[in-house]
């Protein structure tokens, strides 16, 4: 083929005494026209030359004849600024700012310890509560105390004799003043904690102690040792306004919901009520909303949740979390959490629930409602955690535990971001 160049490789043995003994290809150059390859060099770019100096020439011709520059791009003077035959557009918008994501909530252990000594060891008490006034009320034994959190003050509010004691639950009125305190005798008494005076006492509704009491406005219901549900109108003197028969054993948990039509109440018998207001009556009062008979262990763990109505959740010593649907009576699911629950808690400004624990950690646990997925676990309590209650603000919880202490978490808010560290001053209840 004219033109090509073409290779041929000759083999030159090497004598194998060298010490490179190596193969050799050596082309042959002798097809090559090396007078074309020189002429193409030297007289083929002289043509190039030639033929861009006509390009040249023609594109000026072309030009001058179509009356149009003959440079198209210039750098040296700057284009002639266009005449605006439309008004100027408006500036674009600046880029969105992207919001900052939301800090990422540090769950610590416990704020601080509190020495509560003499602090009855039994599931089916309420031994603490939160009122709105900020002012956190404990039964230790025979007595009730008051333990300011605004500014870290404790008082003894009442000390009964044994024959009334020990006390066996305490609950704030939704005022944060007036305060209910329950005795194993059966009666209940009603102070003002302002003026540390008793106001009145309740007598008649129950056999034995009482154990459990939940405020709707100035309805006070109980619970006791056996198994009734006394409606209290603590305004006239003829408190006792509605009972509710349905236990077979002890009342260990009350709550009524957030609209005050509904009350949950959780039994010794395993049992979980769901009360209605519209439909018990002083004729039928055993007629209730809903029987759950799903736990197999007292149940005195309740909460209502505060962003969906008529949605419960129970725990108790069968060491499961359910939550029932109480306009339906459908249970929604059930949680295996491992260790007997005590006691539960709604986050108010998320969808969480907490949870306190007995044997064995003796734990703390935060739920993500709904898929219930375990998001941490707080330790310190060296015994079980009868008892847990919530600031007015929704941030701060107080637990108490078989183990004569008290402890404030930090739960449900972000760290503070200053030194100081809230309960400073206090260590002790009494």
């Amino acid at each position: 083929m004219a033109g090509a160049v073409h290779w041929r490789y000759r083999f030159r043995e090497i004598d194998s005494s060298k010490k490179d003994n190596l193969d050799r290809f050596i082309p042959n150059r002798s097809a090559i026209n090396f007078g074309y390859a020189h002429n193409m060099l030297t007289e083929g770019a002289k043509k190039g030359k030639e033929n861009l100096a006509e390009m040249s020439t023609y594109q000026k011709l072309l030009a001058e004849a179509c009356d149009i520059p003959t440079r198209i791009l210039a750098f040296k003077n700057k284009p002639p600024t266009p005449k605006e035959i439309w008004p100027p557009l408006p500036p674009p918008p600046p880029p969105p700012q992207c919001r900052s994501s939301k800090p990422k909530r540090y769950i610590k252990t416990w704020e601080r310890k509190l020495d509560a000594p003499y602090m009855v060891d039994d599931f089916c008490l309420n031994l603490l509560d939160w009122g709105s006034s900020n002012v956190i009320s404990i039964a230790l034994e025979n007595s009730v105390y008051l333990w300011n959190a605004s500014n870290s003050s404790t008082s003894e509010l009442v000390t009964v004799d044994d024959e009334y004691g020990p006390v066996t639950s305490v609950s704030w009125a939704s005022d944060g003043r007036h305060i209910a305190v329950g005795l194993n005798n059966s009666i209940v008494q009603i102070w003002d904690a302002t003026t540390t005076k008793q106001l009145r006492t309740l007598r008649g509704g129950h056999r034995g102690r009482v154990g459990s009491l939940a405020w709707n406005c100035h309805i006070l219901t109980t619970g006791g040792m056996d198994g009734k549900i006394v409606d209290n109108d603590v305004r006239v003197r003829s408190h006792i306004v509605q009972t509710y028969m349905g236990h077979d054993q002890e009342v260990c948990g009350l709550k009524w919901s957030p609209s005050g039509r509904q009350l949950a109440s959780g039994g010794n018998d395993n049992v979980v009520h769901i009360w209605d207001r519209s439909v018990v009556s002083l004729n039928s009062p055993t007629r209730c909303l809903h029987r759950f008979e799903e736990h197999r262990a007292a149940v005195k763990a309740l909460a209502w949740s505060p962003f969906q109505s008529n949605l419960l959740a129970s725990g108790g010593g069968d060491n499961c979390i359910k939550m029932w649907n109480t306009r339906t009576g459908a249970r929604l699911n059930s949680v295996d959490t491992g260790s007997q629950v005590c006691s539960l808690l709604w986050n108010k400004n998320e969808r969480e629930l907490l949870s306190s624990h007995g044997f064995t950690e003796n734990q703390l646990t935060l739920w993500k409602y709904p898929s219930m997925v375990k998001m941490a676990e707080l330790n310190g309590h060296t015994s079980r955690v009868l008892h847990m209650t919530q600031s007015p603000d929704g941030c701060m919880v107080a637990t108490a535990a078989a183990d004569e202490t008290m402890r404030l978490w930090n739960v449900f808010e972000t760290p503070l971001k200053t030194n100081d560290k809230p309960f400073a001053k206090f260590n002790r209840i009494r």
